[in-house]
């Protein structure tokens, strides 16, 4: 009962128009930020201790520019039950697309460095520019709520993607590889590992984090491309998102090597605009802050 209550909700929402959306997106900012004050302690100190160098108005500045992008983007997220191909691909482009699918149609896969940032849910339309017979998929960490997983899982697959489950990513590529398929596997690799896993640790923001090698594994021990997805906001509703390939042979790297340049890469789109970063979760849960030289 609660699956279908809440699917009717999320569908009544995607039919609002964007201009009201957006009206009713400044009311839920006022009322996340001021009222129910969600993980504003959590993201104050992700703010404060990752921009050591700005004073404490530049971070509330950023922390509420933050707080307003976190209710679009939840808002917006709505929107993918039933918005058109055509209006998604109007309002989240993509640059180097004919790069992309001149490597997959030469019979390479392409593992895909993306990031909480922008809107990653829009980013499940990729699809539609892909040629036919081209798998594209991505891997998703299960919520813990059953109902809104399925939502959420329904709503990323409408434009052709495949989602994944990150406990079978191994075994779906593996399955792929043998069936001789290519493929391009969206990878959101920020993603803190649990305290047990983390073994290996990586300048970024202003702090040595533990990090998830998963992504780098796969990719080298398959001969797949790494490329990362850069994104940015061009305005309210409207994204650019450019496909940049990271390096010419993964193979060819030092262990980590490949990580440590998506983690480089990621930095450098968060410190252009900071607010566009999923800054809500507890990132450096087991981080070790850099100390101020």
């Amino acid at each position: 009962m609660m699956y279908y209550l809440l699917s009717f909700f999320i569908k009544l929402l995607s039919y609002i128009p964007f201009g009201i959306l957006y009206i009713l997106s400044d009311f839920l900012f006022y009322f996340v930020y001021y009222v129910l004050r969600y993980r504003r302690i959590v993201v104050r100190k992700n703010l404060t201790e990752s921009f050591p160098e700005k004073n404490n108005h530049e971070i509330i500045m950023i922390e509420k520019k933050f707080y307003r992008s976190f209710t679009d983007n939840i808002l917006e997220s709505c929107k993918m039950a039933t918005i058109s191909k055509k209006e998604i691909s109007r309002r989240m482009k993509f640059i180097n697309v004919e790069k992309l699918n001149a490597v997959l149609k030469d019979g390479k896969s392409v593992s895909l460095y993306l990031g909480h940032y922008g809107n990653w849910e829009w980013v499940s339309s990729i699809p539609i520019y892909l040629d036919k017979g081209i798998v594209g998929a991505q891997i998703y960490h299960k919520l813990h709520n059953e109902d809104m997983n399925k939502i959420i899982l329904k709503n990323r697959g409408r434009m052709g993607a495949i989602n994944v489950e990150m406990n079978r990513t191994a075994r779906y590529i593996n399955e792929l590889a043998v069936e001789n398929k290519v493929c391009i596997i969206g990878f959101i690799a920020d993603q803190s590992p649990r305290k047990r896993d983390s073994r290996h640790f990586i300048p970024f923001l202003n702090h040595n984090v533990p990090v998830l090698t998963g992504t780098e594994k796969i990719t080298k021990h398959y001969g797949f491309e790494a490329w990362f997805l850069k994104v940015r906001r061009i305005k309210r509703g409207y994204y650019e998102a450019e496909f940049v390939k990271m390096c010419e042979n993964p193979k060819a790297l030092p262990d980590f090597e490949l990580t440590s340049i998506y983690f480089n890469m990621l930095e450098q789109m968060i410190k252009t605009t900071p607010e566009l970063y999923l800054w809500t979760h507890n990132r450096f849960k087991y981080a070790i802050k850099l100390e101020a030289k």
